[in-house]
């Protein structure tokens, strides 16, 4: 007499989330071939916007891509579930929305994204889901002579700063354009500006900014008593514009049922688990990881999808994380490429130049996304 074990059930992930993370952790699960898991996407938005991007939109480029999320859930072979995610009972190996279904996983990852806050109510405050109306009307007043000085703030517990360098940037040529007099003032907590990428980088992003005239506090927390007024320390020195924009503070999910810390972000360990919640994930700006950068996101996703594998008994041991940035700098004129590897919070082997170092040259360099992004964009795709 024989027996025969029946087929074994795919392992249910479940992915909360519908941005880059939550798409680079499908498509990285999907490299361990057909029939291994079963996906299930929690966004309750309908599209995925290319976020980088809506910063050339206030001077009259083309509108960030946006992309169908059920129809890449539907291309993908996943289930999308228009609901919001509202909390975890790691035990139960259950994820609670907000409708009030419940959803039972094998492997759950969080790619909740952050929370933007103004730090500054005085402020224009970024926002890159309304960027061109936010910034309409100041680019308005900046043509026709209303504006001569101007400031670009970073909070001390800023969002990824890398965009308030492109704003300032391209404000500052699209005044030159106008021939228009327009002073940049740029303050910020970092030491140099886009410190994170090194020393040479940041070097030439210092270069970037004298030629276009701009100046830069670094070092600096600042305040923003009115609409007019940054005053600035060490040194309580106070600067006098005629309009300030900041980037906004970021705050974590504070996802009950999980460890957070004092800002309501994730901890996770080197291969993105969530600690203290067995088979719990998260990958994102969601997580305590202190840059916000949408390239470190996915390869955040992409180790947490090989862990995932890993405990399917799908895949080899996983390879911690191990963070390279890279990033576009939109200046108005050519981009500006570079790169760095991280080590301890900073940018070693830090590089700039005029084309970039991966391919495809995308905003966000992800493994997965960023290939796929591109042939869904291509005539057909």
């Amino acid at each position: 007499m024989s027996s025969s074990s029946g087929p074994v059930a795919p392992f249910k992930v479940v992915i909360a989330g519908g941005g880059v993370a939550a798409l680079e952790a499908v498509l990285g699960l999907r490299e361990f071939g057909p029939g291994h898991f079963e996906i299930t996407l929690l966004a309750p938005d309908e599209e995925f916007a290319y976020r980088p991007m809506t910063v050339r939109e206030p001077f009259a480029y083309s509108a960030a891509e946006r992309h169908d999320l059920g129809a890449i859930a539907a291309d993908l072979g996943v289930e999308l579930l228009a609901e919001r995610f509202a909390s975890v009972d790691p035990q139960a190996r259950i994820a609670h929305l907000e409708s009030g279904a419940e959803v039972r996983y094998d492997a759950l990852l969080l790619a909740l994204g952050a929370r933007p806050h103004a730090r500054f109510p005085h402020a224009l405050t970024i926002d890159d889901s309304q960027l061109d109306e936010l910034m309409h009307g100041l680019l308005e007043d900046i043509d026709g002579g209303y504006v001569h000085t101007l400031a670009f703030v970073v909070p001390q517990r800023g969002a990824w700063p890398l965009p308030i360098y492109e704003l300032a940037l391209m404000t500052s040529a699209r005044a030159f354009d106008m021939n228009v007099a327009l002073a940049i003032t740029i303050v910020t907590p970092e030491a140099t500006p886009l410190e994170v990428f090194g020393d040479a980088a940041s070097a030439g992003v210092a270069e970037l900014l004298a030629g276009a005239g701009i100046s830069v506090v670094g070092s600096a927390s600042c305040e923003v008593p009115d609409s007019r007024h940054v005053v600035i320390n060490p040194g309580d020195r106070t600067i006098a514009v005629d309009r300030i924009v900041a980037l906004p503070e970021l705050f974590g999910p504070a996802v009950r049922g999980l460890r957070s810390d004092e800002h309501g972000f994730i901890p996770i360990d080197e291969h993105c688990k969530v600690e203290g919640a067995d088979r719990v994930y998260a990958a994102g700006d969601a997580t305590a990881f202190p840059i916000k950068h949408g390239g470190i996101a996915a390869q955040q996703a992409d180790a947490a999808a090989a862990a995932i594998a890993a405990l399917a008994g799908v895949g080899a041991e996983p390879e911690p994380l191990h963070p390279l940035i890279q990033g576009i700098l939109l200046t108005g004129g050519a981009p500006v490429y570079l790169s760095a590897r991280l080590t301890g919070g900073r940018g070693l082997h830090s590089e700039l130049g005029e084309s970039a170092s991966w391919t495809p040259p995308a905003k966000i360099a992800a493994r997965h996304l960023a290939p796929y992004l591109s042939a869904r964009s291509q005539p057909g795709g």
